[in-house]
């Protein structure tokens, strides 16, 4: 059996040493307060007597955690099935080494971010596409905590990092069309709807798909008739499986769209698979574009054609404009980083047209 030590505390070294309680903090927190054979005597009795200082009283005393968050609109392991969440993470924890900071990650807490903003013990927060109006943007301004979106709406008095996402959707979506396809799914991604996360990136990417598909085709009917253009909107979970299921549901429709313009490579990439194992192919049935480029989108065969947003440049700009705000220096209000168009493998013109059949048989 094992036996847990009794924990030594300050007061027993101070009275171990002669000294205050204070003296002995600051041995270890402030020691040009003390003398050097104060702080010499203190510290080589604390190290006899196995004492440890409390990092979180040491912090506290010195005004400051050491660490920052980054808020997830999800429990952590539902979170971490999108691999583009690991590059933001690996930008921010770059700036963290350099700065000599931590990271900690904060979840919902029984489903609720309030609860983890609430009890985060951290010098600054990043979020990820967190509302203006959301309540939680409240409480982290009550609490005077800095803090950077990404991917939020600009203009609500906080940092924001993001890309141009209108544009880029536009982009995709130009590629479909002038490639001949006239029957596209649009897949979105479902969001936390209780926090009111990813919406405003969620909408402009809508509206960027749309207007392409509409400035060529007019307005989508709600039932297109065989043949002629049409937008089908769908959303799923942003991972693998979301991605399988969507394939699924598409795999249901009387008539199978030619394409799909996607907001996530894993769901796309989770799309591509299902697709193969119900027997249709791409891009030769089926043309695909994904958002993100993470590296998984270069070793699919085919490769994924995909819009490329910088994951870890958005990571670091987070990071570097939070630690600025939190030395109290000026940052910019909003910072716009560049993503592109990658042409690889998932996208080729429309076949010719063939007698319609029934995919589902």
């Amino acid at each position: 059996m094992i036996q847990q030590m009794g924990k030594v505390t300050i007061r027993a070294v101070a009275e171990a040493t002669g000294f205050s309680k204070t003296t002995v903090s600051f041995a270890f927190n402030d020691p040009a307060r003390i003398s050097r054979e104060t702080r010499e005597k203190i510290l080589t009795t604390a190290t006899e007597m196995g004492y440890v200082p409390n990092p979180g009283a040491r912090n506290l005393s010195k005004g400051s955690y050491g660490t920052i968050g980054l808020l997830l609109p999800q429990v952590i392991p539902k979170a971490l099935e999108n691999p583009y969440l690991s590059l933001i993470i690996q930008g921010i924890g770059q700036v963290c080494e350099q700065e000599g900071h931590t990271l900690t990650l904060i979840p919902p807490i029984k489903q609720s971010l309030l609860l983890g903003v609430q009890n985060a013990a951290v010098d600054g927060l990043i979020t990820l596409g967190l509302e203006p109006e959301h309540e939680a943007v409240e409480l982290i301004q009550r609490r005077s905590l800095p803090f950077v979106s990404i991917d939020g709406k600009a203009g609500n008095g906080f940092p924001v990092v993001g890309i141009r996402d209108r544009e880029l959707a536009r982009e995709a979506m130009t590629l479909l069309t002038e490639r001949g396809h006239r029957r596209i799914a649009l897949i979105s991604l479902v969001d936390a709807r209780e926090m009111s996360v990813g919406s405003h990136v969620r909408s402009e990417r809508l509206a960027g798909y749309r207007e392409v598909f509409e400035e060529r085709f007019g307005p989508p009917r709600e039932h297109p008739a065989t043949g002629a253009p049409g937008l089908i909107e769908l959303s799923c979970q942003t991972s693998l499986q979301g991605g399988r299921e969507v394939a699924d549901t598409l795999h249901t429709l009387e008539t199978l769209p030619d394409a799909a313009a996607v907001m996530s490579d894993i769901v796309a990439i989770g799309m591509m698979e299902r697709l193969a194992e119900i027997g249709i192919t791409v891009p030769d049935q089926f043309s695909l574009v994904g958002f993100d480029d993470i590296p998984e989108s270069t070793i699919t065969r085919p490769r994924l054609t995909t819009i490329s947003q910088p994951g870890r440049d958005k990571g670091r700009a987070a990071a570097e404009t939070l630690m600025k705000m939190i030395r109290g220096e000026a940052v910019h209000p909003e910072q716009v980083l560049h993503g592109r168009l990658l042409l690889r493998e998932t996208v080729q013109p429309v076949p010719p047209v063939a007698p319609p059949q029934d995919h589902r048989t």
